[in-house]
């Protein structure tokens, strides 16, 4: 038999539950690169096209006050400094929404499928990582060379969108030259804007082909052998033979709590070779006859020899026996049905020991009347 673990089984089960929290706590999710690559280029390619009107007149403002000063101004460094300065913080204020837009776009690329996830374990250095042969390994791999057909498929992609533009967009990118300074500015950033826009929808295209392969690929490396899924089942659920020591255990407990009630039954009904079944009543604190214990085979001989030990009264009742020992369990009432045949009981117990006392006949064991759906043979 093969190993737990041996990489020669072949992997062929899906990751069970506790497989894909454990790979979440090591870092290891599905993450697509293109996806995040998209989100940004189309979030910084929307960003061009709503605030680039805006940043076109910040660059004009920009523009004009740092080229608007008195020639000895020119010479005086401090004042060269606060221009740049100001300058600097008109550019900042200009570009904040642009840049809110593509960190947003970037968190969101990151996290669009696996998640959100923090986890120390995936930063932590790996010396395997570090093995010359395994490095070889992993360069000349199946992934490997899906990756170099991805980046190759990539550059084509953008290269012929990219094409296409310049070639629809010719004559409107060579008007520019003729155009006034300032409206040239806007024209170019509202072309650059559209340019970009339509490059970016190029890498939609990448992403939807990307994503579902790094799912599957994710969900591919966490495959388990069958006997990966019998070892997980053990570990999480507890081997077969340490859970059936644990529940003899409980068993042998509960039967240890339930022979401590034995004493303190008022009767023991039984089938001699089979059941016994002690009960207890108390008519200021029961609604109805309570079975203490009960049990078959081994179990009724020790109860039966509890009772003797403790001057309990045992009845052989053998139908009785059988309906109540199926009827009833431990530390429950008796069924409607069986009142009577109980209330017969208790009063044939009260009978005999008036008789043991001297002060009466001694009574006869009655029938006791056990209704049909109750009743059972064995």
């Amino acid at each position: 038999m093969a190993e737990a673990g041996d990489d020669s089984q072949e992997k062929t089960e899906e990751a069970t539950p506790r497989r894909l929290e454990k790979s979440r706590e090591d870092g290891q999710t599905a993450r697509s690169r293109e996806l995040a690559t998209m989100a940004v280029l189309l979030a910084g390619a929307s960003g061009l096209l709503i605030f680039g009107a805006m940043l076109g007149e910040a660059l004009e403002r920009i523009m004009r006050f740092s080229f608007s000063f008195a020639r000895e101004q020119a010479f005086d460094t401090h004042f060269m400094g606060l221009k740049l300065l100001a300058a600097a913080q008109e550019a900042a204020l200009a570009l904040a929404p642009f840049m809110l837009l593509v960190l947003i776009a970037a968190i969101a690329g990151s996290i669009g499928i696996g998640g959100l996830l923090f986890s120390g374990k995936a930063i932590m250095p790996k010396l395997n990582r570090m093995d010359p042969l395994k490095g070889l390994k992993r360069m000349f791999s199946t992934r490997s060379l899906v990756e170099l057909v991805k980046a190759i498929a990539k550059v084509g992609l953008v290269m012929a969108v990219a094409i296409l533009i310049l070639r629809l967009r010719t004559d409107d990118l060579l008007s520019i030259a003729s155009q006034p300074a300032v409206p040239a500015m806007a024209h170019v950033v509202t072309t650059l804007g559209w340019s970009f826009f339509l490059l970016a929808c190029a890498t939609v295209v990448i992403a939807a082909i990307d994503v579902p392969f790094q799912i599957y690929d994710h969900h591919k490396k966490l495959r388990m052998s069958k006997q990966e899924v019998k070892d997980e089942y053990k570990d999480t659920e507890g081997k077969p033979e340490v859970k059936g020591r644990i529940r003899q255990l409980q068993r042998e407990m509960a039967q240890r709590r339930m022979m401590q009630d034995v004493p303190g039954a008022d009767v023991v009904i039984t089938n001699p070779s089979h059941y016994a079944v002690a009960l207890k009543y108390d008519q200021n604190t029961m609604a109805a006859p309570i079975v203490v214990a009960k049990g078959a085979d081994q179990v009724a001989f020790k109860i039966m020899e509890i009772a003797r030990e403790h001057k309990v009264d045992v009845l052989r009742t053998p139908p009785l026996t059988r309906a109540v020992y199926h009827n009833t369990d431990i530390g429950g009432e008796i069924p409607d049905g069986l009142y009577m045949a109980i209330a017969q009981v208790l009063a044939y117990l009260f009978q005999l020991r008036q008789f043991r006392r001297g002060q009466g006949e001694k009574p006869t064991l009655p029938e006791f009347p056990i209704p049909g759906d109750l009743r059972r043979d064995r």
